[in-house]
């Protein structure tokens, strides 16, 4: 791959740095709740899931592939005028946090079979991201607290992998999910609390 530019010592490819660009542009934009995010998603997807199975990271290219299924299953979903956010209720809070902690515990060592690298952290960002995906489509506040976590955790792993570009986006993707949980608060009824 051609590299572009020199950061830190890595050389950031041309791919790494579309895939960053659209990225940020697909997040910013479901950080404001438009629908518009999902085409954006569906190609910053796309671009990642190459570049990381070109890196052996194959958790990170499986998670694209969730991606691209929900940018269309949010083209679909969600109504011209954007995302109308609500809470999720207790019982549902519980049953994701089990559906993420169970598919992890599952996931590391399954991936750990087929060679990939950084299998705990890799299958971590993969499960997680999925729930906070799904979250997203389904218009739950709850996805912005995710993303916080996931965001930092990504920013911190890829560092750790020696991919300071994509570090420094989900750094970035860290400040816009905070954006993005004071925004879907706003934009929220008061009477849909659970």
């Amino acid at each position: 791959m051609s590299t572009v530019f020199t950061a830190w010592g890595y050389g950031v490819t041309y791919l790494e740095l579309i895939s960053v660009l659209t990225s940020l542009v697909a997040v910013f934009l479901g950080a404001l709740g438009a629908r518009i995010t999902w085409p954006w998603w569906l190609l910053s997807s796309a671009l990642y899931a190459i570049f990381f199975f070109n890196v052996d990271l194959y958790a990170s290219a499986i998670l694209q592939f969730v991606f691209i299924a929900a940018a269309i299953w949010g083209w679909r979903g969600w109504k011209s005028t954007g995302a109308e956010p609500r809470y999720m209720s207790s019982r549902e809070r519980l049953l994701w946090l089990c559906a993420l902690l169970g598919t992890w515990v599952v996931s590391a060592p399954a991936l750990a079979e087929i060679g990939a690298a950084a299998t705990w952290p890799d299958s971590f960002l993969l499960v997680s991201s999925t729930v906070a995906q799904i979250v997203m489509v389904l218009q739950r506040n709850e996805t912005w607290i995710l993303w916080l976590v996931i965001d930092a955790f990504g920013t911190y792993h890829y560092a750790n992998q020696g991919y300071w570009f994509t570090s420094v986006l989900y750094g970035v993707f860290t400040f816009i999910a905070a954006f993005g949980l004071f925004r879907w608060l706003a934009m929220t009824p008061k009477t849909t609390t659970a």
